[in-house]
């Protein structure tokens, strides 16, 4: 791995203008499916993910995501250092920030500042290009519809995506109901487009040493705010700090707590294709439960 760093330290170098000694390689928690780690310098540290060269356009695509969430000035992004290639890996470096959980006045500012965020005017959903959520493609586009934006670039990517690892049967079969059923959630509802994060989930964010919120590790584009807020009760939920500050600044509409479900459905059949089979009965739950909701 020497080769590896020393590429990892020339790009750093080139990128900051400033020389930097490498003293210490630290492997650090913070990659599902990266492997991540800190660098350690005389002076200055830098936090450093790793895969396979192949997804080097992962990474790219999270420098673009984490500059757009930067650029609203709201919630704290690490800064961007380099990306690039290193013998036979893809690698992203950012500023190494020393990271903690969350404390309850910290919670009630990451609501104003994610409301903060979602409230910044948008024109389209979608995303300018594809990017990631986890290591499977995320298909986006532009589109003025919400729900044909939803139903073909999430679910319907999904359901595929699952057919072609071999899950059939009920998993498709409710799907695909639940998909001609997608109009009725938003009858009465007219979701805005926002800037997302995209994968909201616990492991995302945290606390810098000032007690700021940072946010990391996006998968962005322009949709219905309520996705990220359904994202954040999916794998750990925020304290009720977080949501009462969040609507305080910008109220939640009433269908949410039926919605979130549709959304969260996203990301667990993306569990399904990135981790296998033990998601399924979870996303088919999910399902049967949307379905009904329509159908009373």
């Amino acid at each position: 791995m020497q080769a590896v760093w020393h590429i990892i330290v020339q790009a750093i170098e080139k990128t900051t203008r400033q020389s930097f000694r490498l003293q210490k390689v630290v492997a650090v928690q913070g990659g599902d499916i990266n492997q991540t780690y800190q660098l350690q310098g005389t002076d200055i540290s830098y936090f450093v993910k790793l895969n396979k060269a192949s997804l080097l356009t992962m990474f790219e695509a999270e420098v673009s995501g984490l500059h757009a969430l930067q650029q609203t000035k709201t919630v704290r992004i690490p800064n961007v250092i380099t990306v690039g290639c290193a013998k036979h890996y893809a690698f992203l470096v950012l500023e190494y920030l020393s990271l903690s959980s969350l404390k309850k006045v910290t919670q009630r500012q990451f609501g104003e500042q994610l409301a903060a965020l979602h409230r910044q005017p948008q024109s389209s959903f979608g995303w300018h290009e594809d990017n990631y959520i986890g290591s499977n493609l995320q298909y986006n586009g532009e589109y003025s519809d919400w729900v044909t934006f939803w139903q073909q670039q999430r679910l319907i990517a999904q359901l595929e995506l699952a057919l072609e690892n071999g899950y059939s049967g009920t998993l498709q079969a409710k799907g695909q109901i639940l998909c001609e059923l997608l109009p009725a959630f938003f009858v009465n509802y007219q979701p805005q487009p926002s800037l997302l994060h995209g994968d909201l989930w616990s492991g995302n964010y945290a606390a810098d040493e000032q007690g700021d919120v940072v946010i990391y590790d996006p998968a962005c584009y322009i949709g219905d705010r309520e996705a990220d807020i359904a994202m954040t009760e999916l794998f750990g939920c925020l304290s009720a700090d977080f949501y009462v500050a969040y609507n305080e600044v910008w109220p939640l509409d009433d269908g949410y707590h039926i919605r979130k479900n549709l959304y969260n459905l996203y990301h667990i059949l993306n569990h399904v294709n990135l981790f296998g089979a033990s998601y399924i009965q979870q996303a088919e739950m999910m399902m049967k439960r949307l379905i009904t909701e329509v159908k009373i």
